[in-house]
């Protein structure tokens, strides 16, 4: 497993296998690169993916306070320099869509595509900021594990929270992972993120929705927040929030038939 330390001295674990273009892929909250491992085989025989630890999770190291998106999306992009990677596609899920939605404003020159999977532009309202405190504190008093307990359930579609028992013991073990400071400095970050839908109405590069129709993280009105001819939204069948897990051939698919199409579009 490949490690770097970063010009903010940030020592990241990464997945970095295949050729070619490349697909920086951005994993959500109390998860890591291990969330991809369903779909990263189908990905990396077309195209080079690289697919990181935030920071805080995984094998990333963690450090205290908040982790504003603006920050992450410095961690991003801090790391395709260290790989001397001039620019990518990114590729977000969930908090790491609101991490691809910073590093869209901060770092165009570096990104050929942006991708928002299970993710939205929208900020969180004020319930969604008080559970947001509600987690940190209660990760700042308990430990992760019962608030992993708690949540991982709540990212699958109803139906797979019985049919795909591993599924949801791999995402539990991996949210255990998740150092509490970086569970306590993630939920405080995303709770002060920005609206950013002028990100997206403003992007000047091909632009992936993907969404699971039986996502309750995610609702319907919060979707699909943006359309146009550089925009292409994708919704799969049955699926929650954990698409790259539960579905992940028409994850996978979504991904290559849009870098597909975006690198024709470029080439032509």
């Amino acid at each position: 497993m490949p490690t770097a330390t970063l010009k903010n001295s940030l020592q990241v674990a990464y997945t970095d296998e295949g050729e070619g273009t490349a697909l920086l892929l951005l994993h959500g909250y109390c998860g890591s690169r291990r969330y991809w491992d369903d779909v990263l085989p189908l990905l990396r025989s077309e195209f080079r993916v690289i697919a990181p630890d935030a920071r805080g999770h995984g094998e990333t190291q963690a450090t205290e306070g908040a982790y504003s998106m603006e920050q992450l999306a410095e961690d991003a992009s801090l790391l395709l320099d260290a790989l001397h990677v001039k620019q990518a596609f990114v590729l977000g899920h969930s908090m790491g869509g609101y991490t691809a939605l910073a590093f869209a404003e901060k770092y165009p020159s570096q990104l050929l595509g942006l991708g928002l999977l299970h993710s939205t532009t929208y900020p969180d309202d004020e319930n969604g900021k008080a559970g947001r405190e509600k987690v940190a504190q209660r990760v700042a008093e308990e430990g992760i594990r019962g608030h992993i307990d708690d949540l991982i359930p709540k990212l699958f579609a109803p139906a797979h929270r019985t049919s795909m028992p591993d599924k949801l013991e791999l995402a539990r073990r991996i949210g255990y992972g998740t150092s509490p400071l970086g569970a306590i400095g993630g939920a405080l970050g995303m709770k002060e993120r920005p609206d950013r839908l002028s990100a997206l109405e403003q992007a000047r590069v091909p632009v992936l929705l993907l969404a699971g129709e039986a996502d309750g993280v995610i609702g319907p009105e919060k979707r699909f927040p943006a359309s146009g001819p550089n925009v292409k939204s994708v919704l799969l069948s049955g699926a929650g929030h954990m698409g790259m897990m539960e579905a992940p051939e028409a994850f996978a698919d979504a991904i290559l038939d849009f870098v597909r199409s975006a690198s024709g579009a470029e080439s032509r």
